[in-house]
């Protein structure tokens, strides 16, 4: 595993003409959100004019803790973190999302506040889609549904999983963890994060990732370079894989 601690870019909400008469051209490799394409195409057809090709950048707040839940957002690249939002304005990550899952997907279960912060932890795109539209093909569309049904389950125990990592293994084992997901959701081994970024999501002191991540290196894990992270091996604690299998139990095709 290798450590790289790289700059992101500004806010920037909507792609620019160029930028969409591009994804015009290259619309047969559009949308890349892993649950979209496992859906029949012939729904993924119907869904297609409800989407909305979007950029999310770091430090972009899709949806803020307790505003309305306009939208859900299927990540093509890139990372969102599930963010709780404390009184003193200080934030712990509950899960990350990439184009395996949906941000939003409370949607579901009839939710129209987000009771949490959406952040934007690495730079990508998004199919951004209405919360109307998006109940409309759950309730017309069974694939749909079982679909969501199962990313759901498959967040549900993303979070159960981090919360027992979190309170039963060592903060080296956390931080590869969660190396290791970024990974996995962003589809690249080097990662544009800081090591501010590691310390705020993981809630200890910078200092303290610091001596962790000097740790990875010496033990051959990771190289750290200026403001990203490269990851070179998967070494963790057996959390990562089991979190690996259960959401591929649920969405068989996540990891193909």
């Amino acid at each position: 595993m290798a450590l790289r601690f790289g700059r992101v870019g500004c806010l920037n909400d909507t792609l620019t003409r160029t930028e969409r008469s591009q994804n015009m051209n290259a619309s047969s490799t559009w949308p890349r959100n892993r649950l979209l394409l496992a859906l029949p195409s012939r729904n993924l057809k119907r869904l297609m004019p409800d989407l909305e090709h979007i950029r999310c950048q770091r430090p972009q707040v899709l949806m803020d803790a307790d505003s309305s839940l306009d939208h859900i957002f299927f990540p093509d690249s890139g990372v969102v973190s599930v963010v709780a939002v404390y009184a003193d304005g200080s934030v712990i990550e509950m899960a990350t999302i990439g184009r395996e899952g949906c941000a939003g997907v409370q949607a579901i279960l009839g939710a129209k506040r987000s009771s949490v912060q959406l952040l934007v932890q690495i730079t990508g795109t998004a199919a951004k889609m209405s919360r109307a539209a998006f109940t409309l093909a759950v309730q017309s569309m069974p694939s749909f549904r079982n679909l969501m049904d199962a990313y759901a389950q498959a967040f549900l125990e993303q979070v159960m999983v981090s919360v027992g990592c979190n309170d039963a293994h060592s903060l080296k084992q956390r931080l590869a963890r969660w190396l290791l997901m970024m990974r996995d959701r962003s589809d690249g081994d080097v990662l544009p994060i800081t090591q501010d970024l590691l310390a705020e999501m993981l809630g200890i002191q910078r200092p303290t990732i610091t001596n962790a991540a000097r740790e990875f290196e010496r033990a051959g894990l990771v190289e750290r370079g200026r403001r990203q992270v490269t990851i070179l091996t998967k070494a963790c604690c057996e959390c990562y894989q089991l979190l690996r299998a259960r959401i591929a139990f649920h969405l068989p095709k996540t990891y193909e």
